[in-house]
């Protein structure tokens, strides 16, 4: 098997274990304490954490919590995203301005630590953190977007609608987006990587999932202190991390070849 094949079987038993996981028997928050910190083992597959909880339960369970975070973050910052460069961009004039203006800000500062700063001031939780990632992820789509809308408005086939007076909207959505959608894909598909990080990075600072819910991040802060009597408390999330990351941006990278987006935008 390639390394294609293989992050597809990542990341279909990723998304096979997010939607699955409320249908499975599993006890993430089953607290037993003669199992503080058991080794992995024919009873419990990948050990127990400091409080006696099954690591693979609440593996599961954080894979859930990554799959639906990412999956509300890049939709809600696609669809922002799009809607605003794309229109923007189309209108041109102190539109695009105010967009560039407003663009160059949110670029001045590193991504996650706005969204760290958002996340301090909405507070934690879920929902919280989803509308954090998603303020500072449409920048990206936004500016995808507005690149891809000035390259296309000048063509044939717009000016064509235009001059039949079809609306603005119709033209940006039947004229403009399908054309960019193989960017946009793109985009989100690295950006879902990128989100899956900034999630278990937030929930390790303790700004994202709360206790009892289990996170892939919170699982590694967790399991820290306990590095050297149990090193299976960071291994297991830490690795599922990796891998699931390595996969998503693997599959973005052969989109990206199979779609030829960069030879489009040469």
């Amino acid at each position: 098997m390639n390394r294609i094949s293989v992050s597809g079987v990542v990341l279909a038993v990723w998304v096979l274990v997010a939607l699955s996981a409320p249908w499975l028997p599993l006890h993430p928050d089953r607290i037993s304490l003669p199992a503080i910190l058991d080794t992995p083992g024919m009873a419990s597959w990948l050990g127990n954490d400091d409080l006696g909880r099954p690591v693979l339960d609440r593996l599961l369970i954080g894979a859930r919590t990554s799959f639906w975070v990412a999956g509300c973050v890049v939709s809600l910052s696609l669809l922002a995203g799009t809607l605003v460069g794309s229109t923007a961009a189309y209108l041109g004039g102190r539109w695009d301005r105010v967009l560039v203006m407003l663009l160059d800000v949110f670029m001045a500062f590193p991504g996650i630590l706005l969204a760290i700063a958002l996340a301090g001031l909405l507070g934690p939780g879920i929902g919280n953190l989803v509308l954090a990632l998603s303020l500072v992820g449409w920048v990206g789509f936004a500016r995808l977007a507005r690149a891809q809308v000035l390259s296309l408005k000048r063509r044939e086939h717009v000016q064509a609608a235009q001059a039949l007076g079809t609306p603005t909207t119709a033209i940006v959505r039947r004229h403009l987006v399908p054309l960019i959608a193989a960017p946009l894909l793109i985009e989100g598909t690295f950006a879902v990587a990128a989100v899956v990080i900034a999630e278990s990075g937030l929930s390790f600072l303790g700004l994202g999932v709360q206790p009892p819910e289990a996170s892939w991040g919170s699982m590694i802060r967790d399991g820290v202190r306990y590095l050297l009597v149990a090193p299976h408390l960071v291994l297991a999330p830490g690795l599922s991390l990796f891998l699931v990351v390595l996969s998503v941006n693997l599959l973005g990278d052969r989109l990206r070849d199979r779609l030829d987006v960069r030879g489009e935008q040469a």
